[in-house]
């Protein structure tokens, strides 16, 4: 099989690669001169630039990001930097920019952009295909495989999640300068744009992406790598749930000796012992593994703080509980009040004892140190690999609890997504309640009063035939009886499977499925669970996520155990 090839003398990932680098974002295109920006009530023009960076606040008007003052601060303090010196005299106040005008211009165009004939959006899509051929394939090894994000990122205003204090910063275009390119030496080089260089090209064969730049906000590194579906993404998936497979055979040592280190002489093992209590019990990512200028607050389980944490000898009928309330990741909140044994209680009071609110809690303790313990219990163990492991062993727990095999395709589904829903609460995957959520209810709603109506009616159409029936007694009204049962018997199902749809859109409004399946569990559990209870793999997984899995979907059967 194509996912078990020769392999490669360590640290080599190909010996072939040949493409045509990244697929620049279109240069900005002037606004027409009956589209205006005001300021103070009066028309201004502003020069190509300035014009440019006002157009990226316009579109967004429509969105909460330009209502927070950190937004439009950033905005307007990098927009200022952008301008002409007489732009900068006149335009000192963000309060008195009217920019109106051109946000309706580009709703107009949006909205004729949806209008388009058949034809229109035919040539369109016949462009964007031409496009994906030239620049969205490589050869590697002497395979063609797809490339995942080939176009570069478009200029525009950094929105970052959560309340990140960067957003409404200008993210820079892109130049052909600012790219380094890896290839193979004796592959095609790709030729940067007419009149531009690359910044580098290099020939190194121990990494997988094929080009790469420093974006300006965070100044981390952006990569272009291969699509999920390539042979080299899927190998690599495969092995970090094979790695955490491989925990649950040692899992029960590794609690075993985390819960005796409650009581070690040393407060460093100690710290290190209620901190992996934590990565276990409740999949909280390691910390301390903050990108390079990332500023906003946010800490992991290393990191947390005295302020983090409040402890309750008694709460809610509970014992020993422990209230956290933190930033995690991308500024997402981790609120949560969890019951704990009580050596960790104690243990946590020890730690918090003589410490200001602003002071770490596990002062002894860095991800280093815990992840070079983890590596010396089982090889390739980071904290990251429980999260991995207690997210693929909570589905299939969850799975073999909820699924009932008498239940229909939409009843099962409903199961599959209630226990993918277990897996994202444990892993505080959150996300806010989508904008249309109001809108789609309502219209979900009246589908199924409708629906509601019309059993109605061919109850009392069934009840009349049957009246019918017992007048009669003949073939034709019997016929008619068996009709009106099947009809009734559809309507039903039909209106079973909206009530189904309707509960599970209410219980998932603020809950992020899509980061677990995609990141966190191994899918030879949906897979197996797939062919076990007859339900279509495309229910479960869309076009893209069944060629990322297209490895999964080859191997495992439905007696798969993860």
């Amino acid at each position: 099989s194509r996912w078990e090839e020769e392999k490669k003398e360590d640290g080599v990932k190909w010996m072939q690669l040949e493409h045509r680098g990244p697929y620049f974002a279109p240069l900005y295109e002037p606004l027409p001169n009956d589209v205006r920006f005001y300021y103070d009530g009066k028309p201004l023009k502003l020069s190509l630039a300035t014009e440019e960076i006002a157009t990226f606040y316009a579109k967004m008007l429509d969105h909460e990001y330009t209502t927070k003052e950190i937004f439009q601060n950033n905005f307007f303090h990098d927009w200022r930097k952008e301008m002409t010196s007489e732009e900068q005299e006149i335009i000192q106040d963000l309060a008195k920019c009217d920019f109106s005008e051109i946000h309706k211009y580009f709703v107009a165009k949006s909205e004729a952009r949806k209008a388009l004939p058949k034809e229109e959006k035919q040539k369109l899509k016949e462009e964007a295909d031409k496009i994906q051929e030239e620049y969205g394939y490589c050869i590697l090894d002497g395979h063609r495989e797809k490339i995942g994000n080939f176009k570069t990122e478009p200029p525009g205003l950094f929105r970052g999640r959560g309340d990140h204090p960067k957003m409404g910063m200008l993210k820079k275009r892109i130049m052909p300068e600012d790219v380094v390119i890896n290839c193979s030496k004796d592959s095609k080089i790709p030729k940067p744009p007419e009149g531009h260089k690359w910044k580098e090209v290099r020939f190194d064969n121990t990494v997988t992406w094929l080009a790469s730049w420093t974006e300006n906000i965070q100044n981390t590194l952006k990569y272009i790598m291969l699509n999920p579906s390539s042979k080299l993404k899927g190998e690599k998936d495969w092995q970090k749930y094979e790695v955490a497979r491989r925990l649950k055979d040692v899992v029960h040592k590794i609690r075993a000796r985390y819960r005796a280190d409650w009581k070690s002489k040393e407060m460093k093992n100690r710290q290190r012992a209620v901190a992996l209590y934590f990565i276990d019990k409740l999949a909280l990512r390691a910390g301390n593994e903050k990108e390079e200028g990332e500023t906003a607050d946010t800490v992991g389980c290393c990191s947390l703080r005295v302020e983090h944490i409040r402890l309750h000898p008694q709460l809610d009928g509970q014992e020993h509980v422990v209230e956290f309330d933190f930033l995690g990741k991308d500024s997402i909140r981790y609120y949560n009040k969890v019951s704990v044994e009580k050596r960790v209680f104690k243990n946590l009071q020890l730690f918090m004892r003589n410490k200001d609110p602003s002071d770490d809690l596990f002062d002894r303790l860095s991800t280093n140190f815990l992840n070079k313990h983890l590596q010396h219990l089982m090889d390739g163990l980071t904290a990251k690999v429980f999260r991995t492991y207690n997210a693929s062993i909570t589905l299939q727990e969850q799975l073999k609890a909820l699924t009932n095999p008498e239940d229909n395709v939409a009843g099962k589904l409903l199961s599959y997504n209630r226990a993918n829903r277990a897996v994202a609460v444990l892993c505080n995957h959150q996300r806010s309640v989508p904008k249309t959520f109001a809108k789609s209810m309502e219209n979900l709603q009246t589908k199924i009063d409708a629906k509601k109506k019309q059993v109605e009616e061919a109850l009392q159409e069934l009840k009349k035939a049957e009246d019918e029936l017992e007048d009669t007694k003949d073939a034709k009204a019997e016929a008619n009886v068996e009709k009106k049962k099947k009809l009734l018997k559809r309507l039903e199902e039909q209106l079973a499977r909206l009530n189904v749809q309707a509960t599970d859109k209410e219980e998932n409004k603020q809950i992020a499925l899509g980061t677990s399946k995609l990141n966190y569990l191994d899918p030879r559990i949906s897979v197996a669970w797939c062919k076990k209870f007859g339900v279509p793999i495309e229910k479960i997984y869309n076009k893209t996520q069944r060629e990322k899995f297209a490895w999964a979907i080859a191997m495992a059967n439905e007696d798969f155990e993860f």
